[in-house]
């Protein structure tokens, strides 16, 4: 009827179709074709492979592929490569794959590397069988203190350790062997021009991490063991277009000896490491790196902190008693107070020869 105004209803009402809502999926790729690979260097962003199924000649560069997210990539480390795994110079690979770690040695940083957060926790090398402790025992002479951190965080992160002795034509190494008597901690003696026919044989089968103060010869030890190790920092630095190695550790494979058919292992050398920072290790964790004084805390009031401000610590009397050295608990309270931030993780001390000397087990 004209005039007459319309009225609408639900049916005049146009609904512009939207786009469809289905869940997004994200498939991975398989990498089947991925190669097996051990991570032997780590230089911003870039990491130095070799592949063991070939004998570790060629050094494959590659990158982190963002698949993996956030998970780090450190020496030791077992990964899968895909890409231009040639190792030619300018190629790059991918690592699409990190494998389970049978073992991960961790240490706090300095001090001077503290962040308003706290301290930064580093991992030194992943897959590890054995931690090599290089002590001089003269010039400079051996730093127990130290020595004590590596033993804690070996045990902590169950891997074994080997006290190897360095300038034994300078000193003689009773006093170091008599600190240790109770932990039967495996040693080994070098002198200048020495074979190393017993530490090789330590090594052999092995992933073994070498670390050391400055000027204890573990650098000399280095280039005895692999002599052409110059030559392969200088191939796997290449990576880092230039920078110097020295900051962060490398992977070096170990010659064979003779007609040996026997894996003669690899071993990696941690250059830079001042101290080994136990702030990570918690206060119980510590005694791991103690085994003679676990029996007297057993003794111990409940929640004892084994300080010395603790009067009724039942460790005095354990060390009164000749069940173990006095020196051993100073070191053990020394880390404690260490790990509480209340002392520098560089003070190690060289414990006093006051006592009569008896040798570990030298197997």
């Amino acid at each position: 009827m004209p005039g007459r105004k319309r009225e609408y209803d639900e049916d005049d009402v146009r609904i512009r179709p939207g786009r469809a809502s289905r869940p997004r999926t994200r498939t991975r790729p398989k990498h089947d074709d991925a190669v097996d690979a051990l991570v032997i260097t780590v230089d911003r962003g870039r990491y130095g492979c070799v592949r063991e199924d070939t004998g570790g000649l060629d050094v494959i560069t590659a990158m982190r592929a963002r698949e993996l997210g956030r998970k780090s990539v450190v020496v030791g480390d077992r990964v899968s490569l895909v890409g231009d795994v040639s190792g030619a110079p300018g190629a790059l690979a991918r690592i699409v794959r990190i494998g389970e770690r049978t073992s991960v040695l961790r240490r706090t940083a300095d001090d001077d590397e503290t962040t308003p957060e706290g301290r930064l926790e580093r991992v030194v090398v992943a897959n590890a069988d054995q931690l090599v402790i290089v002590s001089a025992l003269s010039d400079p002479p051996p730093r127990t203190g130290f020595i004590d951190r590596c033993l804690v965080a070996a045990y902590d992160a169950d891997i074994e350790p080997l006290l190897c002795l360095t300038k034994a034509d300078l000193a003689g190494p009773e006093q170091v062997l008599d600190y240790y008597a109770e932990l039967d901690l495996p040693y080994v003696l070098v002198r200048p021009g020495s074979d190393l026919d017993e530490l090789r044989g330590r090594l052999a089968n092995r992933i073994s991490v070498l670390v050391g103060h400055s000027g204890v010869g573990k650098s000399t030890l280095v280039n005895r063991l692999v002599p052409d190790a110059l030559r392969a920092v200088g191939a796997v630095s290449a990576i880092g277009k230039g920078r110097h190695t020295s900051t962060s550790a490398v992977a070096l494979r170990l010659p064979p000896v003779g007609k040996s058919r026997e894996d003669p292992g690899w071993i990696v050398d941690t250059p830079g490491i001042r101290s080994f920072g136990l702030a990570h290790v918690s206060a119980e964790s510590l005694l791991h790196g103690f085994p003679d004084l676990v029996e007297g805390t057993l003794e111990d009031q409940p929640n004892c902190g084994h300080t010395a401000a603790d009067a009724d610590c039942r460790l005095d009397g354990w060390v009164a008693e000749g069940k173990a050295d006095p020196r051993r608990l100073a070191s053990y309270r020394r880390l404690l107070s260490s790990r509480a931030g209340e002392l520098d993780a560089r003070n190690d001390e060289q414990p006093p020869s006051d006592r009569p000397a008896h040798h570990p087990k030298q197997d």
